[in-house]
């Protein structure tokens, strides 16, 4: 039984992971695929695995490598605790050789072990900046994790911190050309709603936008609703933001 993962094998395939992935789920979706064959053949056992990425203003991001370890996950997000989310948070492994005489974990304990698991072993995955995230395996039997399997994990989880972050900086990076495009296009929205007041009522540029300002505030509806609205009562067509030259 061999106790080490292949992790040139693994490097090469986290980095086409990378390459090949559209964005962040789709890289971790394809990170606990690996991490469950690379650390079920470490261990000689089935083992299922699971990521959590925790970013500051976002959701956090789950990927499963089965519906065993998806519904563990959930258990784990039920209770807000648990070996990966202690794993991500605090940046530390946590190793449960056996959920039956477990007492770190309250309630999700017992939770666990009536699906059947045995034992766990949470990954902490080091990420640059405010990000955190933690591999989770799991398995139905117990005291599977050992000394050379821990050791094993933990490497694989160094070789995916590189590559996720990497893929972490693309999603950002696309997050942040979506957000400044929907920005611009608000803009233009509003420009126009703006426009169309002043021509209707004869008024200045300031008080056009500050009548425009006062119905998003009557009716408690976002300003570029409004805008939208008063766009679309004079033209069918909706508003074009223009970015070619």
């Amino acid at each position: 039984m061999a106790d080490a993962i292949d992790e040139e094998s693994v490097r090469h395939e986290l980095q086409d992971l990378v390459l090949e992935s559209a964005g962040i789920r789709e890289f971790l979706d394809g990170m606990v695929q690996l991490a469950a064959r690379e650390l079920s053949a470490a261990t000689g056992k089935t083992i299922y695995a699971a990521v959590t990425l925790l970013r500051p203003k976002h959701e956090a991001t789950v990927a499963s490598s089965s519906d065993e370890a998806k519904a563990m996950d959930e258990i784990q997000y039920a209770f807000d605790d648990g070996p990966c989310l202690r794993a991500a948070r605090e940046q530390y492994t946590v190793v449960v050789e056996d959920f039956r005489t477990e007492d770190r974990f309250g309630d999700y304990t017992d939770a666990i072990v009536g699906h059947g698991l045995r034992s766990a072993l949470g990954v902490p995955v080091i990420l640059e900046g405010a990000a955190n995230a933690g591999l989770d395996l799991y398995c139905r039997e117990a005291r599977v994790f050992n000394g050379g399997h821990i050791e094993a994990a933990e490497k694989f989880a160094h070789k995916a911190s590189r590559s996720m972050q990497l893929a972490l900086r693309v999603t950002t990076l696309v997050e942040h050309t979506d957000n400044l495009t929907a920005a611009m296009e608000n803009r233009t929205t509003i420009d126009l709603a703006v426009g169309i007041i002043m021509g209707q009522n004869r008024c200045s540029q300031g008080e056009a936008a500050s009548i425009l300002k006062a119905a998003s505030n009557a009716r408690n509806v976002k300003l570029h609703t409004v805008a939208a609205a008063v766009v679309a009562s004079v033209n069918d067509v909706g508003p074009a933001t223009h970015f070619d030259a």
